[in-house]
C-alpha cells in the first residue's frame, strides 16, 4: 500500500508537469492529493484512496459547472442595456474546455440567452486550430451565430467596426493581473487597445496564481516544430526550417479592461481587486 501511495504522489507531479503554463490542472491535482494525505492514516487499501479521489473529482466538476454559470451571469452585467453585441474570442474557453458552459463562452451563451448577442467572431487559433475545431463547432451546434476568421483577420474585423468587445479565457493570472492564455491572445489585446475595444478575460479563482506577481515569471510551454511546419499532416514549410512555437503568451494587465470571475467582475487596480477575491474565497 505504501509503495502504491508513493507511485501516486510521483505520478501526480508528472501529471502537473504536462501543463507547465496552465495552473488549473496543478490546482486540482494539489487539492486531491492534499485530501488523500489528510485521510491516508485512516485508510488501509488503494481502493479506498481511489474512492476518495473519485468523489473529490466529482465535487470539483460540480463546482466547475456552478462557477461557469456564475461567471456567465457576472460577465453579462458588463453589457447591460446593450443589444446586437458582436464578440471576438480566441482559442476555446467553452464547454469543451471546462465542466460547464465555459468561461468566455459562458458569457457568450448568457448574452445569447438574453437576446443581446448578434454574432461571435472566432479566431481559428493557429497552429492547432482550437478556435476552428472547438469554438466554432460548439457555437454552431448550439445555434449561436458564429463567423470563423483566421488569426490575422482580427485587425481587419476591428478596423471595419465588426467587433464590440473581446472575451477570452485564461490559463494563469498573476497577482498583478497579467494573463497567460493561448498564443495570439496578446496580439488580440494590443489590437483591441488600439481600436478602443474592451478586452475582457473570464476565469475562475483556480486560474489565479498567488505566488507570482509578474507575467514574465510564468513558464511558457514550447511545443513541437511540426505543429507549425505542417497542417493536417501535410508539410507546408521547407525541411529543416527553424521554428518558434510557444503555446502561450502573456497579456500585460494594462491591456485588460476587466476580469470576469465567479465572485464578480474585477477591475483595475488588479492587485487590490485580486487580493479581495482571494480574501472572499478563502473566507468561505
Amino acid at each position: 500500500f505504501s509503495e502504491q501511495l508513493t507511485s501516486l504522489y510521483e505520478f501526480s507531479e508528472t501529471l502537473k508537469e504536462t501543463r507547465p503554463t496552465a495552473i488549473n490542472l496543478a490546482w486540482a491535482v494539489d487539492r486531491v492529493i492534499s485530501l488523500v494525505k489528510e485521510h491516508v492514516e485512516s485508510m488501509s487499501s488503494m481502493s479506498e484512496v481511489v474512492d476518495l479521489i473519485t468523489k473529490e473529482a466529482i465535487i470539483i466538476h460540480e463546482e466547475d459547472v456552478s462557477l461557469n454559470r456564475r461567471m456567465a451571469e457576472a460577465g453579462a452585467t458588463l453589457f447591460e442595456g446593450q443589444k446586437n453585441i458582436r464578440i471576438l474570442t480566441h482559442c476555446n474557453a467553452g464547454a469543451l474546455a471546462t465542466g460547464g458552459l465555459g468561461t468566455a463562452l459562458g458569457v457568450v451563451r448568457k448574452l445569447h440567452e438574453n437576446g443581446q448577442l448578434e454574432r461571435v467572431y472566432a479566431d481559428e487559433t493557429r497552429p492547432l486550430l482550437q478556435g476552428a475545431r472547438l469554438t466554432a463547432f460548439e457555437l454552431h451546434e448550439d445555434g449561436i451565430p458564429v463567423t470563423l476568421e483566421t488569426d490575422n483577420m482580427a485587425a481587419y474585423a476591428m478596423q471595419h467596426g465588426l467587433i464590440d468587445a473581446v472575451i477570452v479565457g485564461a490559463d494563469r493570472i498573476t497577482t498583478k493581473g497579467d494573463v497567460a492564455n493561448k498564443i495570439g491572445t496578446y496580439g488580440v489585446a494590443v489590437l483591441a487597445k488600439f481600436h478602443n475595444i474592451p478586452f475582457y478575460v473570464a476565469a475562475p479563482y483556480s486560474t489565479f496564481d498567488f505566488t507570482l506577481e509578474n507575467g514574465a515569471d510564468i513558464p511558457i510551454e514550447m511545443r513541437d516544430d511540426y505543429e507549425v511546419t505542417s497542417l493536417h499532416g501535410v508539410q507546408t514549410a521547407p525541411n529543416g526550417i527553424d521554428v518558434l512555437n510557444p503555446a502561450f503568451d502573456v497579456t500585460p494587465h494594462e491591456l485588460v479592461t476587466a476580469i470576469i470571475t465567479e465572485e464578480g467582475v474585477l477591475k483595475p487596480n488588479y492587485e487590490e481587486s485580486i487580493d479581495k477575491l482571494r480574501q472572499i474565497v478563502e473566507s468561505k
